[in-house]
């Protein structure tokens, strides 16, 4: 037996590797290495879980952004996008929409957008609530206070999605610009966990410097933090960012590391991402059978689908929520497994 797969084999045991065996893992993986490893996390995943994926109704609404992260489309410093927000009754009516569809978790996110107030989003949190007791809410909507996460959850708020993008003090660095702190970053994952929200965590695969090393700390990271949930994909350029001509992070590595990251925290929320399929017109199948168990269809209204562009080319811009709801049916169903009227939570093993 390789040293690889040996080392696939105590990953599986152990759900975690050092830091050197880690980086010899990533850097040696063949063809044929990659899998063995997609199908052990997909008999993990199965093990757990069955043959259920997990939809979550992704409501994007607002694109206006404070902060000016070099890779984003919707940065501050990007004046050609066409901005906008949504109206509390705008956002309820894709809850709506979404219900009658099957969908149990309504995940509110957007760019950190100072018009809406803590009240704001405490009034549209106890609205869906009331509406919809039977759901859960996932927010993502950045940094905020302590104070402001805890009045969130009293509210009925359910989970938090903050991806870290690296756990790298230098890399972070040059990720974004100097008023914001990994440092600041982590604390806001760890006061969500102690808060008591089912947390999400993750990472950009490929962003611009990124190195093994950086990889393997995210890893670390994320098996220190054991959130419930974690976001990973590919990086995707956009055309109006300093990173426009930027190499984009490849399917590959982002199925290897969805794996690993299956095979480290068994019974996670994994989430087969929009990027991935941006990438490859079946990333989200390849993405379920690396391990993922969660899919994210956009119940955003059609027309300001594409105003939300974190990246370009940037799929299912145009389709209603129910074509998309039913072709994800379809296509989830072609290799095996099945969409759930479920909340999907987190369930300790």
């Amino acid at each position: 037996m390789t040293v690889t797969r040996e080392l696939i084999n105590k990953l599986k045991v152990q759900e975690v590797l050092t830091k050197d065996e880690f980086i010899y893992l990533l850097e040696r993986m063949t063809k044929e290495d990659s899998e063995v490893l997609h199908e052990e996390a997909k008999k993990t995943a199965q093990r757990i879980f069955n043959n259920k994926i997990y939809t979550r109704g992704l409501i994007e609404f607002t694109n206006y952004c404070k902060n000016d992260c070099y890779y984003c489309g919707i940065r501050k410093s990007n004046l050609c996008v066409e901005r906008y927000r949504l109206t509390e009754e705008e956002i309820l009516d894709c809850c709506r929409v979404g219900y009658h569809l099957g969908f149990r978790t309504f995940v509110l996110q957007g760019g950190e957008d100072g018009r809406y107030s803590d009240e704001d989003i405490l009034r549209i949190i106890k609205s869906i609530k009331l509406l919809y007791p039977d759901c859960a809410i996932t927010l993502s909507i950045g940094e905020k206070s302590h104070e402001s996460y805890l009045c969130f959850y009293e509210a009925g708020a359910d989970r938090y999605l903050l991806r870290h993008e690296t756990a790298n003090v230098s890399h972070y660095g040059k990720l974004h610009p100097e008023n914001l702190s990994l440092a600041n970053r982590k604390q806001c994952l760890w006061d969500l966990k102690k808060i008591g929200y089912q947390v999400g965590a993750g990472f950009m695969v490929g962003s611009p410097y990124q190195t093994k090393e950086n990889i393997v700390e995210d890893l670390l990271f994320l098996k220190d933090l054991s959130p419930q949930m974690v976001g990973i994909g590919p990086f995707i350029p956009h055309h109006d960012t300093p990173f426009a001509t930027y190499q984009a992070g490849t399917l590959e590595q982002t199925l290897d590391l969805i794996s690993i990251l299956r095979l480290m925290i068994p019974n996670a929320l994994l989430p087969a991402t929009t990027a991935l399929g941006t990438i490859d017109k079946t990333g989200r199948e390849k993405g379920i059978l690396a391990g993922a168990n969660v899919v994210m269809p956009n119940l955003s209204p059609t027309g300001v689908r594409k105003k939300y562009a974190l990246y370009d080319n940037k799929i299912c811009t145009g389709d209603e929520a129910a074509e998309c709801r039913a072709c994800l049916d379809r296509r989830i169903a072609n290799i095996g497994y099945q969409l759930v009227v479920d909340r999907g939570d987190f369930k300790p093993i």
